[in-house]
């Protein structure tokens, strides 16, 4: 399952290759009694300073002259399609909410994933989700150190800090916790602007 996920981010550019060329992350955070959200993205930007076509190796500027290499994939479509110039575009998200549950659902795991790729005869890019829900229960709360104990569906138990007291004090032993976790990337490439 997860190499779908990853078959658009090496169809053409890698999240952590183009590192150096982000912007700074934007990160938001929501709470309310019970729930807790984060989300983040970050976006990157680099211009096609070079292709060699046997290879399947491109070398992407960033906007402060930092050139990185990066060898394409086969299943990235339309290589053939890049050309000198080009701007590529990625964007990254990352989202996690925590939802306290009273009563007692199900300990359970469950993942979606979607994939797009580019149309044949179009640039390269694409992109790709994923989500994963995770009811687990909560077998330990420490008021004192604000930690809580978690134990998930297949056993597995982690140890979390609470770092909202108001929070921690609704959380009690044999509750359970719906963690959802959302990531996406989305990849394009534009010709050079005339």
């Amino acid at each position: 399952m997860r190499n779908s996920r990853l078959i658009v981010a090496a169809a053409f550019v890698s999240f952590a290759t183009m590192a150096s060329a982000q912007t700074e992350p934007q990160v938001a955070v929501n709470s309310a009694p019970g729930k807790v959200s984060m989300k983040g993205t970050v976006k990157t930007s680099s211009t096609v300073v070079g292709i060699e076509p046997a290879t399947r190796t491109v070398w992407l500027k960033d906007a402060k002259g930092k050139v990185v290499q990066v060898v394409v994939s086969e299943e990235a479509r339309n290589f053939d399609q890049l050309k000198i110039g080009d701007v590529v575009t990625a964007e990254y998200s990352q989202a996690v909410t925590v939802t306290l549950k009273k009563g007692g659902a199900p300990l359970a795991v469950n993942e979606s994933q979607t994939l797009e790729r580019a149309p044949m005869g179009a640039k390269p890019g694409g992109s790709a989700s994923r989500e994963i829900t995770v009811m687990a229960s909560v077998t330990a709360v420490n008021h004192q150190t604000g930690a809580i104990t978690l134990k998930g569906p297949q056993g597995n138990s982690v140890d979390l800090v609470v770092q909202d007291p108001d929070q921690l004090k609704l959380i009690k032993k044999g509750d359970r916790l719906e963690v959802l976790y959302n990531e996406a990337v989305a990849i394009s490439v534009e010709p050079q602007a005339k």
